[in-house]
């Protein structure tokens, strides 16, 4: 698939800006939810528990096509056509199952970035397993599981640092409202300020993880600090003893 800005910097696809580098932020991840016995759709395998999607997206809902060209599924063995490849958003592809599996999860970016795929991986989980384990079985909630990651583009072409710094608006984007959000089709590395149901990742989750681990790190600290202690008076004592 031809991508709508190739003829426009045809002449500076292969120019690359010498020093730059230039990211943008992504979640990929999981969603499933168990079957209700007493209304399972009749049409689906007797032995299929759950139903459930694996998905690449941008934060907060945005359309992350203009780098992103096409996303590659490689689902367990089992699945008829176990290879999908999903060419245009949203990036996902929706099953049925009853086990746990890693999926290979193959990222090719759009022509003008004249960069090779990237491979990640994502194991699909269908059980919860923190909190209140069993109440959340019997009340068949959704179990999710997603992780943040950002891509990298070291010395973008030209043409791609265009398009991701000046193209035309993206459908779909402004979602995050208030002070210094970013406006409808404005493109930006940035996180939203605040996190919602369907993104926990925003500036104040980012803050807050900084505190949790600048805390951590002071309890370490410490930690080491009473163990150098300990060995300390453990190494005064050996050499007292060395004296007799």
């Amino acid at each position: 698939m031809s991508s709508p800005y190739t003829k426009v910097y045809a002449n500076k696809r292969h120019v690359r800006h010498q020093g730059i580098s230039i990211y943008r932020p992504f979640v990929y991840g999981s969603v499933a939810k168990p079957f209700d016995p007493s209304n399972r759709p009749t049409t689906i395998n007797a032995e299929h528990t759950h139903q459930w999607s694996v998905f690449v997206r941008g934060i907060d809902g945005e359309d992350i096509s203009y780098w992103l060209r096409k996303v590659q599924f490689k689902l367990h063995e089992t699945y008829p056509n176990s290879l999908r490849t999903v060419e245009s958003p949203p990036f996902e592809v929706t099953e049925t199952g009853w086990g746990e599996f890693e999926v290979q999860i193959k990222m090719y970016f759009v022509p003008e970035a004249a960069e090779k795929p990237q491979t990640i991986w994502h194991f699909l989980r269908l059980h919860p397993w923190d909190g209140d384990v069993e109440g959340k079985k019997l009340r068949r909630e959704t179990v999710g599981s997603q992780s943040y990651e950002e891509i990298l583009f070291n010395e973008p072409t030209e043409t791609l640092y265009d398009i991701m710094t000046s193209g035309p608006p993206v459908v779909g984007r402004g979602k995050s409202k208030g002070k210094g959000a970013p406006k409808k089709g404005e493109r930006t590395a940035e996180l939203p300020a605040n996190d919602t149901p369907d993104n926990p990742f925003s500036q104040r989750a980012e803050g807050a993880e900084i505190d949790r681990l600048r805390e951590a790190k002071k309890t370490v600290e410490k930690m080491i600090a009473d163990e150098r202690a300990t060995l300390a008076e453990r190494e005064s004592i050996m050499a007292e003893l060395n004296k007799k």
